[in-house]
């Protein structure tokens, strides 16, 4: 791990990983703490495997990859919010079929096309130290635009998030704003594919915020905790991994998960011991009086 230091001043490629790492996190924590307060996971996780789709026939038709990810991104949260809004009894089973059929369009058409087995292996893990200054330039350009809307409709995405119900209430185009937050969940995951792949995307996305919700309720201080988290975990992982040439994204995820399940512990044993304080402090006071 020492020997990740030296070499981020060396090479090009380790600077370039960092910072789409530390891109691609400030995306996750606006949009994983709405993904996390919202209990939206699946609904991401949805929109992200659909995307292949657009990978597939972008590459097949020799555009960028990229840009056909994020076309099929903003269809597919399009869709599966009108699914979400329309058949919520069957939603499930619609989501999963959407989910499916994206994927299984991209295969064939990534299958039609030369060399689409590195291509397909890139974008289903990720690749980290393959991210380029184009890359960087649209993960920063997607980055703005998911700040500039989160600032822009703060409280329209928190009334919609927490209480759907008062918002109509209070004269919120709850559909609208439901649809918009689907379409950045849809951009975020944009910016995740080339460091942790279609497969890991749900957990860089969902992993920081639930940690910064188990010490933090309110929604501003969960973006920021969480924004700093996956900086750290991308850290973290790209250092752990340099040295035994370790798959990056994979090792950014695994020091994520490992972190989620100490903090919930951490967080378990100060609940109780809080609860056993309060409970002992008013003992006292009982025999007190």
């Amino acid at each position: 791990m020492s020997e990740f230091f030296p070499a981020l001043l060396q090479y090009d490629f380790l600077q370039n990983a960092l910072l789409g790492g530390l891109l691609a996190s400030i995306g996750c924590g606006l949009m994983g703490s709405y993904v996390v307060v919202k209990r939206i996971g699946y609904l991401a996780g949805g929109i992200s495997h659909t995307v292949l789709g657009g990978i597939g026939i972008a590459l097949f038709a020799g555009f960028a990859p990229l840009g056909g990810a994020l076309i099929a991104a903003l269809i597919a949260a399009l869709l599966i919010g009108w699914v979400k809004l329309r058949w919520q009894q069957q939603e499930d089973t619609l989501i999963g079929a959407v989910w499916a059929v994206g994927m299984a369009i991209g295969i064939l058409f990534l299958s039609r096309t030369p060399g689409y087995n590195v291509n397909l292996m890139s974008y289903l893990f990720g690749n980290i130290l393959l991210v380029g200054d184009a890359d960087l330039w649209l993960m920063a350009g997607l980055d703005l635009l998911v700040l500039l809307l989160v600032v822009l409709f703060y409280w329209q995405f928190l009334a919609v998030s927490f209480d759907e119900e008062f918002a109509r209430l209070r004269g919120v185009p709850v559909t609208f704003f439901y649809l918009l937050l689907l379409c950045m969940v849809a951009l975020t995951v944009v910016l995740l594919i080339q460091v942790v792949g279609l497969i890991l995307v749900i957990a860089l996305l969902t992993l920081p915020a639930a940690i910064a919700a188990q010490y933090f309720h309110t929604l501003g201080w969960m973006m920021v905790v969480a924004t700093l988290l996956g900086m750290l975990f991308t850290l973290l992982g790209l250092a752990i991994s340099y040295r035994p040439d370790l798959p990056a994204g994979a090792t950014i995820i695994l020091v994520a998960g490992v972190s989620f399940f100490l903090s919930t512990l951490f967080s378990g044993g100060l609940q109780r011991y809080r609860a056993i304080r309060s409970g002992a402090g008013g003992s006292t006071r009982a025999e007190s009086g």
